[in-house]
């Protein structure tokens, strides 16, 4: 009996890690949403909930992301080094999909009522951003579909957006993601029939 328990625990286990890897991996081509979906069915059924919540194309969702963390769960803002070689703390506390920083993500659950988010969660990462942008467009006027002022309101902050032009760093992260979202719509308008269709998975 104990035998059975033992081979019981471990059969769990190794289900419940090979369950984790599957869910927390990265994507093996970040650049073509299609396959993206394809790997991560249960991501395209998140990201068209939050467009259809929030507004926000899933085009510019995945843009976004890219960006921010390349859909690593864990992604961290490298260590700054004490003369180029010690490393020393990390210059915000940006985390997860979205690179959301604690304060922002506090105000979110906060309005959202989404208490249990976490930020190394697809679902409510992208649920993040379709609040984020939704919010955007009613303090700066800007539409959820103009991917390039939309993710400098999302690097910069809604008081700091005003500055961006000045900032040619920004903007050129901007670009990018504008450029991104373009080749995510028009590679999502080849394969939005097949994801549209039901499927019954086991994750």
């Amino acid at each position: 009996m104990k035998k059975q328990n033992l081979n019981l625990s471990n059969f769990l286990i190794f289900f419940f890690l090979l369950f984790l890897t599957s869910c927390s991996s990265i994507p093996k081509n970040t650049a073509d949403g299609c396959s993206i979906f394809s790997e991560r069915y249960l991501w395209y059924k998140y990201a068209k909930k939050t467009e259809k919540k929030w507004g926000t194309p899933i085009y510019i969702q995945l843009a976004i992301i890219k960006m921010e963390s390349d859909f690593n769960w864990i992604a961290k803002p490298k260590r700054q080094k004490i003369f180029k070689v010690i490393p020393y703390k990390r210059p915000s506390s940006s985390f997860g999909y979205s690179q959301a920083v604690k304060g922002t993500w506090k105000q979110y659950k906060n309005e959202t009522g989404n208490k249990f988010a976490t930020r190394s969660r697809f679902k409510d990462s992208v649920d993040f951003i379709g609040w984020y942008t939704n919010k955007t467009e009613k303090i700066l006027k800007i539409p959820k579909t103009d991917a390039f002022k939309q993710y400098v309101a999302y690097h910069e902050g809604w008081g700091n957006y005003k500055n961006y032009k000045k900032n040619t760093k920004v903007v050129g992260l901007a670009k990018k993601v504008k450029k991104q979202s373009d080749k995510y719509k028009n590679q999502l308008k080849k394969c939005s029939k097949s994801l549209n269709r039901k499927k019954y998975i086991i994750f």
